[in-house]
């Protein structure tokens, strides 16, 4: 499958400060995450403003969509975990459990559970089908502020600043965690579920073989000393990426680790968010104010 090089979409955002950006589920829409308060829900493709959410507290540093598309879940600097309604924008439920920012929010595959992972060095899990305010399960192995969270299936993937990610096993209830040796800014599964992407500062990128820790590749190009960064696998498994704060995403080859694309985004603003389609090579990303979508060439959508 073709890398992603040809840029296909760029919109301003008009959201203050563009703190994440993240594909829906299926990947027909997007939604990007605001300085000012807001989510906002994005046709990628035609670069249409669908519609705007609000009700946060405060700036919103993450959220992720159900897997009906018919929620989204979101956190930030409120302290909060919210869930609201992606048809009305009615904001359905909020839990205040957290002493410090929400870095990062997740569903499970059914999306009757919802993790919030904070500066506090907690993650929490609530059940989004009960009334109860408490969290059904606190993870608090991270001694420093957990900055990314996925799951896949029965695991979920934690990457925080103590230089550990780790990996909980939801079914048999272990955890592993790997060091690597200075800030994880982002962990990503792989799609197969197999390997695991990490991000560091001061680091090259690195692909981790989840069930031993052995490093089965690097990659080295982008840009990371001092902004926490993500990278993405994407849907085929030939390529990674990479934001980079020289205003750029790098794709590189999965085997060989080559730099197979640039994706210049015309500033030397960084590009921290980036975010890949779950069943093609598109790409978005975000270099704070703008929404870019970048496709392989020859797409026709």
């Amino acid at each position: 499958m073709d890398k992603p090089e040809v840029l296909s979409t760029s919109v301003n955002c008009n959201q203050g400060a563009v703190r994440a950006i993240r594909y829906n589920v299926d990947g027909n829409y997007c939604t990007t995450c605001g300085s000012d308060k807001t989510i906002k829900l994005w046709n990628p493709i035609r670069g249409i403003h669908i519609k705007t959410y609000t009700g946060t507290g405060n700036e919103v540093l993450d959220c992720a969509s159900s897997s009906d598309n018919a929620q989204l879940v979101a956190g930030g600097l409120d302290r909060c975990l919210n869930i609201l309604d992606v048809e009305t924008g009615k904001m359905l439920r909020r839990w205040r459990a957290h002493a410090a920012k929400v870095n990062a929010v997740a569903f499970n595959e059914e999306s009757n559970v919802a993790f919030s992972a904070s500066m506090d060095c907690t993650i929490h899990a609530f059940d989004a089908r009960s009334r109860s305010e408490k969290a059904v399960q606190i993870f608090n192995e991270a001694t420093d502020s957990v900055l990314s969270i996925e799951v896949h299936g029965t695991e979920i993937v934690a990457s925080s600043a103590d230089s550990h990610f780790r990996v909980y096993n939801l079914r048999n209830g272990s955890m592993t965690e790997d060091f690597m040796g200075d800030s994880v800014s982002c962990a990503r599964f792989t799609p197969d579920g197999a390997c695991i992407l990490v991000s560091t500062l001061r680091s090259p990128l690195r692909l981790i073989d989840k069930n031993d820790g052995k490093l089965l590749m690097s990659y080295k190009g982008h840009v990371s000393s001092d902004i926490q960064l993500e990278s993405v696998p994407l849907h085929s498994m030939d390529f990674v990426a990479s934001g980079s704060e020289d205003g750029a995403v790098y794709v590189y080859g999965v085997l060989d680790g080559s730099i197979a694309a640039r994706l210049d985004h015309g500033s030397k603003k960084s590009v921290h968010s980036i975010a890949c389609h779950p069943k093609k090579n598109h790409l978005l990303s975000t270099d704070g104010h703008s929404l870019f979508l970048w496709t392989p060439r020859g797409t026709v959508e």
